[in-house]
């Protein structure tokens, strides 16, 4: 199916194409014809799946544009609405349609000039419903949809999401989408939708199938040398990191500038406008690592995050979705990757069998890997480089006391020696390793404090030893250089941190 056969109006299928979209997706196909239809609407679906399009579109499609507010979106956090804001804007901008955006920490007056001149308001719960009881606004929109409904009952907003409706007209179109049905959302549907139609997206949806999901066992001291030995490897385009704690992000963010990399952090104690500022330089690629804690997982929409890192597994399945649910968006592939202890194996099972899917076990690539995985990337670049007038006269003068060759195998070595890649080796835990753990952690049924530690096996591990491999994985005892890694990544890095 493509998005033709929805028979859109030429203004939203031009801004449909500038996007990207070519086929929609499970939510979307599902969504759509019962919203064109004029249904009220119940979608149960989890965050990466389209659902911004899902009734995005459908609505723009019926908006006439020349009169006030005709949409009203409410989302939980301030992060949802500027992305859900910009990505609205993106659809209607063809069509002359404007967005406004509305939540706390920002001035009054602002908000309510934008609110003038818009036709489509995206707001979060607190500061809309101050603005409609001081009688600041007053709206009459004929689409209202509430996102991300789940999250809203978790963060205290049903009564303020109660009171809100109570300013609206009878006379409309209500959509509700959440990744999950408590009771309290089920009573909520039955008092402000009308005749519900219901999407639901089976269980073996949830996670994206164009998400790759690996994860590695490695010892608690051993994370922050197994993370730069991966984003080494990976040589992620764009990435985020997620952390349980904030002290964890501020801790991550500062160790990892250290080590040279361009980074930024996000979490609940960061002022507003730092946010806002963190956000936009990560999306306009002035950082290329975000470390955040779950207040991102919800919020941030970002199609060209390449990789997610799990530091820590989060504490339950609907966290690990919205974590990875940040990559592999608007068609693109991704990679999601946790970092678990031992003792954490039980946890990847479990997450498995609540949401579905399957996740990858693989071992931490050696520092010889590494530098092969870079050795390649760097000759695929040089064979796709195009040649530029002043490297050739580069090479010219250079000529004159070196022949070709030696011209080359200097380069080649200047190069190289940017990418070098040092530090000591990773030991963490091998294939059958792991493969014990996880036949244990499916056995367990409890009382056993030990039995899912890994034992003397992986504790021993990962103090040193050989693996019985090889020996290409034994500690480099006296190799200290991980501290200094300022030129192991084949990308240019710089100390800044925004």
């Amino acid at each position: 199916m493509t998005f033709n056969e929805f028979n859109f109006k030429d203004t939203l299928n031009q801004a449909i194409k500038d996007a990207g979209f070519t086929e929609p997706s499970p939510v979307q196909e599902k969504a759509i014809p019962l919203i064109l239809e004029g249904h009220d609407l119940i979608g149960q679906a989890q965050t990466g799946t389209g659902k911004t399009a899902a009734f995005g579109l459908p609505v723009i499609q019926q908006m006439s544009g020349d009169r006030g507010v005709e949409a009203l979106v409410i989302v939980p956090t301030r992060e949802l609405a500027m992305q859900v804001s910009d990505e609205l804007f993106r659809f209607g901008k063809t069509a002359g349609l404007k967005t406004a955006t509305v939540y706390g920490g920002t001035a009054y007056n602002k908000q309510i000039e934008r609110i003038k001149q818009a036709n489509i308001i995206v707001a979060t719960p607190g500061r809309l419903q101050d603005l409609l009881m001081s009688k600041k606004i007053k709206l009459n929109p004929s689409f209202v949809i509430l996102d991300e409904a789940d999250e809203m009952l978790d963060m205290g907003f049903l009564d303020e999401i109660k009171n809100i409706f109570t300013f609206l007209p009878e006379k409309r179109q209500t959509l509700m989408f959440s990744a999950t049905m408590p009771k309290q959302i089920k009573i909520l549907a039955e008092q402000i939708l009308d005749n519900p139609k219901s999407v639901t997206i089976t269980k073996s949806e949830r996670t994206n199938t164009d998400i790759a999901q690996i994860f590695y066992v490695v010892a608690d001291h051993e994370r922050d040398d197994a993370l730069l030995r991966l984003i080494d490897y990976k040589n992620p385009n764009k990435c985020i990191i997620f952390c349980r704690m904030k002290k964890e992000v501020d801790r991550l963010s500062s160790y990892m500038t250290a080590q040279g990399f361009k980074v930024a952090a996000l979490h609940g104690d960061m002022e507003q406008k730092q946010r806002e500022h963190t956000i936009r330089a990560f999306k306009q690629g002035l950082v290329e690592i975000f470390i955040a804690t779950d207040v991102a997982a919800r919020g941030l929409d970002v199609n060209d995050v390449t990789h997610v890192f799990n530091y820590h597994i989060p504490f339950d399945s609907e966290s690990y979705v919205h974590r990875i649910g940040r990559t592999g968006r608007a068609g693109n592939k991704g990679e999601a990757i946790t970092l678990v202890s031992p003792n954490e194996l039980r946890t990847i099972k479990r997450i498995e069998k609540d949401v579905g899917t399957v996740m990858v076990s693989d071992v931490i690539p050696t520092r010889q890997e590494v530098q092969s995985r870079k050795d390649s990337d760097l000759l695929a670049k040089i064979a796709n480089t195009e040649i530029t007038p002043s490297a050739k006269e580069m090479v010219k003068t250079l000529q004159h006391d070196l022949d070709i060759v030696t011209i080359a195998h200097l380069l080649a070595t200047i190069v190289q020696k940017e990418i070098d890649v040092k530090g000591k080796d990773i030991i963490g835990l091998g294939t059958e390793e792991v493969k014990a753990l996880i036949e244990r952690a499916k056995n367990w049924k409890g009382g056993d404090r030990n039995s899912g530690r890994g034992r003397g096996r992986g504790r021993n591990r990962s103090r040193g030893g050989s693996r019985g491999r090889g020996g290409d994985r034994r500690r480099s005892g006296g190799n200290r250089d991980s501290r200094n890694r300022g030129n192991h990544s084949s990308k240019k890095r710089s100390s800044t941190n925004v």
